[in-house]
């Protein structure tokens, strides 16, 4: 098909409109206060789990999900955890179906990023510490990371890959 001038039709450009973010679940935890909040002897241990979830809502929107966990302990008491699910809906239009599928898990993610990390860091010092400032996710190396997670699984159940 042209445009009547012999040129094929120019295809509309792609398109990522946050259309709502939200937190869906936060919770905070203090288990050993006040002792927890006392001057400690050393740096706490933080250990931090991260992952990203999708739902499609329709044909071009989705909600996806980015889980937060994260715990401080030192010497082997927990000084404090939190647990955040911050949510965004997105309308997707104008691209490769074969490109969707990384456009969700790695962008819309990486739009939502800055928002839950700016709750995470108000809860932490709202809850008497200093505020927890994550580092820059990669969120194409998570994307990644749990591809190959996915196709080993598949490997070892003996399913053909989709």
């Amino acid at each position: 098909m042209t445009n009547g001038n012999g040129a094929p039709p120019e295809q509309a450009p792609p398109q990522l409109n946050v259309l709502a973010q939200y937190t869906k679940d936060l919770s905070f935890e203090n288990p050993n206060a006040p002792s927890s909040l006392a001057p400690q002897q050393q740096q706490p241990a933080i250990n931090i789990q991260i992952n990203v979830s999708a739902n499609n809502l329709s044909e071009n929107e989705f909600e996806v999900t980015l889980s937060i966990e994260g715990k401080a302990e030192n010497a082997d008491k927990v000084m404090f955890s939190f647990e955040l699910a911050y949510a965004g809906v997105f309308r997707i239009v104008n691209v490769p179906k074969e490109n969707l599928h990384p456009l969700v898990m790695i962008e819309c993610p990486r739009l939502l990023f800055p928002f839950a990390r700016e709750i995470i860091a108000t809860s932490v010092r709202d809850g008497g510490f200093p505020p927890l400032m994550l580092d820059p996710v990669d969120f194409v190396g998570l994307y990644r990371q749990n591809m190959e997670r996915q196709a080993a699984a598949q490997a070892a159940s003996g399913a053909k890959p989709s």
